[in-house]
């Protein structure tokens, strides 16, 4: 499955667009974390805590999104875009999105 953040795939043509797709989670602070990152806010520096959080719920995302757009027998997701939201305190959804398409090479 290809994935880009354009309208288009070098080499390719679309074919047929199949549709939005999207795939989201919602993640909320581990409270043993949260109080490490606490102590990293004060000195400064990477909260490695939140970086790990974000990375495995982008990755969880893209793949909610693929998993719809293979349902649809697509070949690739154009304009992929990532959102984010809180949804609560301590808690926030992403959420990736695209357009599921169906490609033929040029």
């Amino acid at each position: 499955m290809k994935l880009t953040n354009t309208d288009f795939i070098p080499g390719y043509e679309i074919k047929e667009a199949l549709g939005l797709v999207l795939g989201n989670t919602v993640r909320a602070k581990h409270l043993g974390k949260d109080i490490m990152a606490g102590f990293k806010n004060i000195v400064g520096g990477e909260i490695q805590e939140y970086t790990d959080l974000l990375a495995d719920a982008r990755k969880e995302t893209l793949n909610r999104m693929v998993n719809e757009a293979k349902k649809l027998g697509a070949d690739a997701v154009i304009n992929v875009r990532f959102m984010t939201t809180q949804t609560m305190g301590g808690a926030a959804e992403l959420l990736a999105y695209g357009t599921a398409v169906k490609l033929a090479k040029r």
